[in-house]
């Protein structure tokens, strides 16, 4: 085989691969994928089947993934959206659950027994997770598992936010987590994806693809300008967004945080601290 498979988007061990990979990969065995749907409010998917393996992203509620194994209660799967792939707990997924209907726009929000603020929430949810809507009640839609999320943090899965930089804003001061896709926690290329998912545009999941996969190159100088809002700027191994043509918003370990800070002082640093020259900036249409 001359071409390299990334183990991140391909579904393939030496003992199991997905069926379609038959003739591409050596595995003693090929599967067919069983679609699935997670049913918490996020899942961890791990690079190995224990609860200690690293954390490679998360999946978060209503996502649909292809299950190529069951064993010892870890499912070994792609999710859809973005094609990773890893290990969920089995049970954060369920195969007869609801086609999501809606999204989750507010940060975060609850989901409660009734439809009272009063109540003790059942769970949350963060920003991008998806639900089944059957019905309404007063001020909040009612899901298919009977639960009651407030109308105003919803909205249809086809309406898209206008402004990507706008959603990411949202997330200033929430924590660093590596592998991180929620507002408990995110790293930085999950604040681009998740950014850009609410505006209606797919972006892959690590900041490597996302440089190779997103927009248009632009060209820049030492000085950094002629740069414009929406703008993302690659390092190797990160991705910022920018706010306004000096501004850079980003998830960095350096604070463990989401921040707002001068892009020109943020190269300077990060080429400080051994994290190497901005490697590409790129504009989307």
């Amino acid at each position: 085989m001359t071409e390299i498979l990334d183990r991140r988007l391909t579904p393939a061990r030496p003992d199991l691969a997905a069926r379609h990979l038959d003739g591409q990969v050596e595995a003693l065995a090929f599967a067919d994928p069983v679609p699935m749907r997670v049913v918490t409010p996020f899942a961890p998917l791990r690079r190995e089947p224990r609860p200690d393996a690293a954390l490679d992203t998360q999946a978060l509620a209503g996502e649909q993934v292809r299950v190529y194994e069951q064993h010892e209660g870890w499912a070994w799967c792609q999710l859809v959206g973005d094609s990773y792939v890893g290990y969920l707990p089995e049970d954060a997924l369920a195969g007869d659950a609801a086609v999501p209907t809606h999204r989750v726009r507010a940060l975060r929000t609850f989901v409660y027994p009734g439809p009272s603020i009063k109540l003790p929430p059942l769970e949350d949810l963060s920003l991008g997770a998806m639900l089944a809507i059957t019905g309404e009640s007063g001020e909040f839609f009612v899901t298919q598992r009977g639960g009651h999320v407030f109308k105003q943090h919803l909205c249809t899965r086809d309406v898209h936010e206008p402004d990507f930089v706008g959603v990411a804003e949202r997330f200033l001061e929430v924590p660093y987590l590596w592998g991180g896709k929620t507002s408990l926690g995110l790293d930085c290329s999950a604040l681009v994806q998740l950014a850009l998912a609410a505006a209606g545009i797919a972006a892959p999941r690590d900041s490597d693809l996302q440089e190779k996969g997103l927009g248009q190159p632009v060209a820049f100088d030492e000085d950094l300008t002629g740069l414009q809002r929406g703008d993302l700027v690659f390092w190797k191994g990160h991705v910022g967004i920018m706010t306004d043509p000096e501004t850079l918003l980003h998830a960095t370990a350096f604070s463990m945080s989401v921040i707002r800070e001068p892009l020109r002082p943020a190269r300077d640093r990060i080429l400080a601290r051994n994290g190497g020259p901005i490697t590409a900036i790129k504009r989307l249409g």
